[in-house]
């Protein structure tokens, strides 16, 4: 059974988190808690497996909460209840950096009892689940794996002919955090551009392009479509639009779109890689950081028939070790990295 203390200033909220929960026959909420003070009080009294923690909240709010309770429990997963505004997409990328483990973001209709219980199931039971599932895990991960056998990558089917054009990356659990070490630790020199994929709302990844942008000597922004791909230059999908590349008139651009979720996503990796594959072929690389579910995983098979490169987060510095882990699983990696030895290896790989 996986515990949970709810944290909101709002009683209705609590009570629709509680009422969503209770649906799921393996989660329990062992408490709730008013403010940050009292979330900090329940968290040593209860020692909860996941902690949901409101943004914005009198007495003490989301981030001082945060910041308190990593300090007595530093692997307690806490993830962000927050508003689709910019103002809680600021404090929700704070939070991120501070070390909460995910977010997501508030009914925006709470009147509406079934639409609130339905965008509270759909949101966060996966990600308790995948954070309880995590921090479980945590102590194995620390043992040596003698009868796990490691994934072992399938050579790619032939060798790219010509330099590397652009790096891809994808994302979604955790990712704010481990793009900003990646990115941050690129050489400003570097000679192709960037397109990244970040599951992420509206609003959300207009902050997250800002944010970057001060961290990495790389030009971070939000894409747009008709942007033609620069050297040295990052473009972030937006969110609730797959992300494209196609050739018109003889050059590579942006395209974008609100087609279908794939993967439960919009933006998808999915979406981002199997177009680099048809534009691209193996002329690229690309990278699949911490995330939960499998997105990437079907262009990432098409990358690796084209001879890209692939470079997966390892499961121990992943938050959920789902997207990359998928990657590995399927034999598809070139090398499965430490988030640390990622950005090494990817200005190596782009300068050969």
């Amino acid at each position: 059974m996986i515990r949970v203390l709810v944290v909101d200033d709002s009683a209705l909220v609590r009570r629709l988190i509680t009422t969503a929960l209770a649906e799921a026959s393996d989660i329990e909420v062992v408490g709730t808690a008013r403010d940050g003070l009292d979330a900090i009080e329940k968290c040593d009294q209860l020692t909860p497996d996941v902690v949901t923690l409101d943004v914005e909240m009198p007495r003490m709010d989301g981030l001082g909460a945060l910041a308190e309770i990593r300090h007595r429990h530093p692997r307690m997963p806490v993830i962000m209840f927050s508003t689709l505004t910019e103002r809680g997409a600021a404090a929700t990328l704070e939070a991120l950096s501070r070390g909460a483990s995910d977010y997501v973001t508030k009914p925006t209709n709470t009147g509406s009892v079934r639409e609130g219980l339905e965008s509270v199931r759909e949101q966060l039971i996966p990600r308790i689940r995948a954070l309880a599932g995590m921090r479980k895990l945590a102590p194995l991960l620390r043992q040596p794996r003698v009868e796990r056998p490691a994934p072992v990558p399938v050579p790619a089917r032939r060798r790219p002919l010509g330099p590397v054009e652009a790096l891809l990356i994808g994302c979604s659990t955790g990712g704010p955090d481990a793009l900003a070490k990646v990115l941050a630790a690129l050489p400003a020199t570097l000679d192709v551009p960037v397109l990244v994929v970040q599951h992420m709302p509206p609003v959300f990844t207009a902050m997250l392009a800002q944010r970057l942008d001060k961290l990495s000597p790389l030009t971070v922004r939000e894409a747009a479509a008709g942007d033609v791909p620069l050297a040295g230059e990052v473009l972030i999908a937006p969110g609730d639009w797959h992300m494209r590349v196609e050739t018109r008139t003889g050059k590579v651009q942006i395209s974008l779109d609100q087609g279908p979720q794939e993967n439960f996503c919009r933006p998808a990796v999915d979406v981002l890689f199997r177009s680099a594959a048809a534009v691209y072929g193996g002329r690229c690389v690309a990278t699949v950081l911490t995330g939960m579910g499998q997105d990437g995983l079907e262009g990432v098979r098409l990358l690796h028939e084209s001879g890209a490169p692939v470079y997966v987060q390892d499961e121990e510095s992943s938050v959920v070790w789902g997207m990359p882990g998928a990657v590995a699983h399927a034999g598809l990696a070139t090398e499965i990295l430490p988030l640390a030895s990622i950005p090494a290896r990817l200005s190596a790989t782009l300068r050969r």
